[in-house]
């Protein structure tokens, strides 16, 4: 059994109370255990203030661009060991273990060339300066410094790696140390990247801490320079949300929550079209990918009323090959949900949604004895405005076919009734509805991603998160943004406007930050 320890204050340190227990997701055999209890957070958080925060913002963003490409080398030196402690503790295939550590390690690489970029300064001018009096003498310069606090990252279980690392690339590139809380029942992967970065002493003291369990008390203890980022449910996103002592000290939130993630299949694509084949390759790859626990998985996937019977049929063909199996057999395309309560959640899902629809393939049944396995499951709604469709997220493999009559308006109208959503797909070659489409939910959206025959072959999936676009999603889904490559320094930073005389503004903070 692996004992999780915390690291705060320059040490590891072991939790007083009872353990939570990690299991294999396959084999619901014990594999681990973590606990926080009796971690002094308030010490945590002066740490990283007082020791991490000064030693990063000695540092040009060229200098903490360097770190970050270091911590991307140490943690790619341990990607096998990684992959199979994501293969047992997460029940991830080797595809998508893959999927978890190198974006974790891309995206600390990628945050490492931003920083290159930026060059020596510790500090962003944010657009041109401004003459502010009758004559230049007088001019204003915006600029963005980092806060003189620490980034609080509370991240979900489905992204272990991933998901930390790309909040503990923003903040360090920024200039400001970070504390990281895992999701419990992932949190064995999440750890060993935890001890891979301490141990390979490359980042600066305080700069690095790790909760491993329960946060306890550590929100009652932030304060105005502090920033906390969550990723997880909008329920757990609200509730942080309005955290009485994040209100009181104005702490700013950043919240990456729910999203009924759509699919729009325009009524001009042809079923022999490159756009359809992609449609499909894209739909199924998002349902069962990560066994869809993934925030940018499609849930909704409209096809216009003409076409359901034959463009479903062509789904469940494709879900049929894919082979569901434990995450050590080649074969295998899906392993098995993370946990028992995710294994709960999504069979308990399933079932709400089959009060409106039936079902085309799969269901809430278990594929086996043991561990968290289910079928992919396609669904096909009786009626595409039931409110269940539109309000409820099971986390796992699971979609739902509603038709629509094709037109702009009423995709339109429809997609919108997620509430706010991480990322929706439009498919078709008519330029005029796509234009239509896409303006009609963009407000809604962090990102609406457009396929047509002429960028088929070359595009990267709707459902991957790339570094240098936002991440992030307005109303349900949560309304904060991630990445988005230099804008997402923005969170850790304080924009400030600094005025006197050109030659002293100009000459210290002029010139525009790099897109």
């Amino acid at each position: 059994m692996i004992t999780c320890k915390s690291y705060v204050g320059g040490q590891w340190r072991s939790g007083t109370g009872t353990p939570a227990i990690l299991v294999d997701a396959s084999t619901e055999e014990p594999i681990a255990e973590v606990d926080a209890t009796g971690v002094d957070m308030a010490a945590a958080l002066a740490h990283g203030r007082e020791v991490g925060g000064p030693a990063l913002r000695a540092l040009s963003f060229a200098e903490r661009g360097a770190l970050l490409k270091a911590l991307s080398g140490a943690i790619y030196e341990h990607r096998e060991e990684l992959i199979d402690l994501s293969r047992t503790n997460a029940g991830c295939t080797r595809g998508d273990a893959k999927f978890d550590i190198d974006g974790a390690t891309g995206t600390l690489a990628a945050y490492a060339s931003f920083g290159r970029k930026l060059g020596d300064r510790g500090f962003l001018s944010d657009g041109d300066g401004l003459q502010l009096g009758r004559t230049a003498r007088f001019w204003g310069q915006h600029i963005r410094v980092p806060r003189h606090g620490v980034g609080v990252h509370i991240n979900a279980f489905n992204f272990p790696a991933w998901g930390q690392m790309e909040k503990v690339a923003c903040a360090l590139l920024a200039g400001v140390p970070v504390i990281e809380k895992p999701g419990t029942s992932t949190a064995l992967v999440a750890w060993r990247v935890a001890e891979i970065v301490v141990e390979s002493g490359i980042l600066p003291e305080g700069a690095f801490q790790f909760i491993c369990g329960s946060a306890g008390d550590l929100l009652d203890h932030m304060r105005a320079q502090d920033t906390l980022a969550f990723t997880g449910s909008s329920g757990t996103g609200a509730k942080l949300r309005g955290h009485a002592n994040l209100i009181a000290h104005n702490v700013p939130v950043n919240l990456e929550c729910d999203s009924l993630n759509s699919a729009v299949l325009g009524a001009d694509v042809d079923a022999s079209s490159e756009t359809f084949d992609l449609f499909l390759q894209n739909v199924v790859q998002d349902m069962t990918q990560k066994t869809g626990q993934k925030c940018t998985a499609v849930r909704r996937i409209f096809v216009p009323a003409d076409r359901v019977e034959e463009v479903s049929a062509e789904l469940v063909a494709a879900l049929g090959r894919i082979v569901v199996g434990l995450p050590s057999e080649r074969e295998s395309r899906m392993g098995p949900l993370a946990s028992a309560a995710q294994f709960a959640d999504v069979r308990a899902g399933i079932d709400q949604l089959l009060q409106s629809s039936t079902a085309l393939t799969g269901g809430s049944a278990p594929l086996r004895d043991k561990g968290f396995f289910l079928a992919p499951t396609l669904l096909l709604a009786k009626d595409a405005d039931a409110d269940v469709f539109h309000s409820d997220e099971v986390f796992g493999p699971v979609a739902s076919v509603l038709p629509y009559s094709g037109e702009a308006s009423e995709a339109i109208r429809l997609v919108n009734r997620g509430g706010g959503g991480l990322v929706s797909s439009l498919y078709s070659n008519d330029a005029s509805w796509a234009e239509e489409v896409v303006q009609g939910i963009a407000p809604w959206h962090g990102r609406v991603w457009v396929a047509n025959d002429r960028m088929a072959s070359q595009s990267l999936p709707p459902g991957m998160v790339l570094p240098n676009m936002i991440h992030g999603g307005p109303g349900r889904a949560g309304g904060g943004e991630e990445l988005g490559g230099v804008r997402g320094l923005a969170f850790y930073q304080q924009r400030v406007a600094v005025q006197g005389f050109k030659g002293t503004i100009h000459s210290a903070f002029g010139e525009s930050a790099p897109e």
